[in-house]
């Protein structure tokens, strides 16, 4: 979305808020020559040295707030995503959009002109069973947001396809009807079906045209524009499954972090003093984002207030004298709580990290794990009551 030169700062609002030097593209690591950057500096903070670093801390809980990918759009072929130019993914359109972004804020097409004309798609690759079956929740709001900026900066037409308008937070019905009314954007209810620079009439002619069913008039339409924004969904960072296997924690079938209760505790984890916030645990808009960062807050707060922590009664306990050392216990248990002592050579559980999920019991092939209060003897005898 525009040019930047070898040493830059990656957006207004980076954190930390300093520039960085892209390796690639900077003469000094590709020829060895250059270093302008180091001699202008006045507090001498260019140092081309630098290097990556690991360092361990010990900490009493974490908040994991990885955020999200954006779905990639080119799969879906007969959108022409990286076939068109100016076929644009939402956060695109925020690039061009921004103050800071390429064209100062200005609205324009590849060739430099203003748009006319403008379609806005939104669940591009969500609420879709081939691609993501859940709702990214932003994308209607964002949607809406853009095409008021595309009417206020540019007053080209604008087009919004959507499947239905989900305008769930304070104050956002309102701004759906000022888009509609105030504004004049255009709301076609339809999924667009394909995206073709073919033209089949003068009006089509150096345009893109949107194909789209009009369900509420149960009639195809042939939009012509001169730019289209796709709303695509949002979906789990790539490394989750990594990140998920490091902190033992669990993932729904989307892939998301999965929370200890969804209503009562949608926070925290199964891993205790381990707690997600934002749109790793699943799609969220802003407001929702912060008020979850603040309650994580809250808690890490009150763990360290406290400095203790309470955890379940029913562990797993080993039996040494039946325990063979055979390692089954520790390949299953997705905590990470036993672990083989030497050099006994015998099995050991770790109660702060246990969640009393019973895999290892049931894995061990000389029984000797069993949970505490529900040993086998326990289970037998409960049996038997309920026979008698």
């Amino acid at each position: 979305m525009g040019m930047r030169k070898a040493i830059y700062t990656p957006f207004a609002q980076a954190v930390p808020n300093k520039p960085v030097i892209d390796r690639d593209h900077c003469l000094y690591f590709q020829k060895k020559k250059c270093r302008v950057c180091e001699k202008v500096c006045p507090t001498g903070a260019i140092n081309y040295d630098q290097s990556d670093e690991e360092i361990t801390i010990t900490v009493g809980s974490i908040i994991l707030a990885t955020g999200y990918d954006t779905f990639n759009p080119s799969v879906i072929k007969q959108y022409g995503y990286g076939v068109y130019d100016n076929v644009l993914t939402g956060l695109q359109f925020e690039r061009l959009n921004s103050a800071t972004g390429p064209t100062g804020g200005r609205i324009l097409l590849k060739d430099g002109k203003t748009p006319e004309s403008v379609a806005i798609l939104h669940c591009v690759g969500s609420r879709d069973k081939n691609h993501h079956p859940y709702c990214s929740r932003v994308c209607c709001m964002a949607g809406l947001k853009a095409a008021h900026l595309i009417r206020e900066k540019t007053g080209a037409d604008v087009y919004q396809m959507y499947i239905d308008m989900r305008c769930f937070g304070e104050g956002y019905e309102e701004f759906y009807e000022r888009v509609g009314t105030n504004d004049g954007v255009k709301f076609i209810r339809g999924k667009a079906a394909r995206i073709t620079d073919q033209a089949q009439n003068d009006e089509e002619k150096g345009k893109l045209t949107v194909l789209v069913e009009d369900t509420l008039l149960s009639q195809i339409l042939r939009i012509p524009v001169d730019m289209v924004v796709l709303l695509n969904a949002i979906e789990p960072r790539a490394d989750a499954g990594e990140v998920a296997r490091i902190f033992s924690l669990g993932r729904r079938a989307d892939g998301f972090f999965l929370e200890r209760h969804i209503k009562l505790d949608p926070i925290a984890t199964m891993t205790e003093g381990v707690f997600i916030a934002g749109c790793c645990e699943s799609p969220k808009d802003i407001p929702d984002t912060v008020a979850q960062a603040k309650a994580a807050a809250a808690e890490v707060m009150g763990l360290a207030a406290r400095g203790t922590i309470q955890i379940e009664p029913i562990t797993a306990y080993v039996d040494e004298d039946l325990c063979t050392g055979c390692g089954l216990c520790v390949s299953v248990c997705p905590y990470g709580a036993p672990s083989i002592l030497e050099p006994q050579h015998k099995s050991k559980v770790n109660t702060a990290l246990c969640k009393g999920c019973g895999a290892c019991a049931g894995t061990c092939p000389s029984g000797a794990i069993a949970q505490a209060h529900f040993t086998y003897r326990e289970i037998m005898d409960e049996i038997e009551g309920l026979m008698s």
